[in-house]
């Protein structure tokens, strides 16, 4: 059973991400996104993201980018967004070489101090959820891990950092990489706490759920660049049949009303307009995830 100290200071929060330059970044948004449009899209979920952890009171906010920033959509605001953070390159061949070199790099620049590793890709994520977190590891976890919806995950925390190194025997982008992730800790000796789920952003069918549960936010707004008159509010279920993640309407069981103000109706048969991305997808039961995916969360096994 791994045991640490206490922290030797602030903990740190690291967002590790890729410059937002067009062709390069969320590509499978395009189409309907343009390379452009799915580059400004990444860049507010950066943008969202780095608020988010600026937010996080007595933390130390990380960037391990791969990229250039004078290349991306939004120079300028990234530059300014990133003042007084610590900025590192990222490097290795795969992802999990260049996530557990940054841990190491923080490590040597950050002795002793926790770390709470996240990405670009869960742009509804609240500087209070990070607080969470890391009062998780302040609370004797060694390791916090939040399961994605697509069976990956969306933040490690490290009370030590260097233990980032089990990540190496870990593939990625499959279905159970969350689940091999939560092994590969125990199998440590961590003692490792669980955090809520969240979605991460990889389709524009993510996206459009994903903006409709923070509307007003810079990734709302670009999403609805690409989807327009939708994004105002999330939609709410009430009930199965049909649903268009782009502007909410659908067909149901009962009425229902969508984001941009459209009323379905049962038995109604034709989607109204038929230029939208999200046509066709299947409205979830009651009580579930909006646009849900269809794949669960693994589940953590003691």
């Amino acid at each position: 059973m791994s045991r640490h100290p206490g922290p030797a200071g602030p903990p740190v929060v690291l967002v590790v991400a890729k410059a937002p330059a067009p062709g390069t970044v969320k590509t499978r948004l395009c189409p309907p996104a343009t390379p452009r449009q799915a580059a400004e899209i990444a860049a507010a979920a950066l943008l969202d993201t780095m608020a988010a952890v600026t937010a996080v009171p007595a933390a130390t906010p990380a960037l391990a980018l791969a990229g250039d920033l004078s290349v991306a959509v939004r120079p300028g605001r990234l530059r300014r967004a990133v003042r007084g953070w610590t900025v590192l390159t990222q490097h290795g061949d795969t992802l999990a070489e260049r996530l557990v070199h940054a841990h190491a790099e923080i490590a040597d620049r950050f002795p002793g101090r926790p770390v709470l590793q996240i990405g670009m890709d869960t742009p509804q994520v609240s500087a209070r959820a990070l607080e969470r977190a890391l009062a998780r590891l302040a609370d004797g976890c060694d390791a916090v891990l939040g399961p994605a919806r697509d069976g990956g995950w969306w933040a490690l925390g490290l009370a030590d950092p260097r233990q980032a190194g089990v990540l190496t025997g870990v593939p990625t982008s499959r279905p159970d990489t969350g689940l091999r992730t939560w092994r590969a800790l125990r199998g440590r000796g961590l003692r490792v706490g669980r955090l809520p789920v969240l979605r991460d952003v990889d389709s524009m069918g993510d996206a459009v759920v994903v903006a409709g549960r923070v509307p007003g936010s810079r990734f709302a707004a670009a999403v609805s660049a690409v989807v327009p008159g939708v994004l105002v509010m999330a939609p709410v279920v009430v009930g199965g049949g049909s649903v268009c993640l782009a502007c909410g309407w659908g067909v149901g069981r009962r009425a229902r009303r969508g984001p941009s103000g459209l009323m379905s109706t049962p038995g109604t048969p034709a989607h109204p307009r038929r230029d939208h991305p999200g046509r066709g997808q299947r409205m979830p039961k009651k009580g579930r995830d909006p646009g849900g995916t269809g794949s669960r969360p693994f589940r953590l096994l003691s």
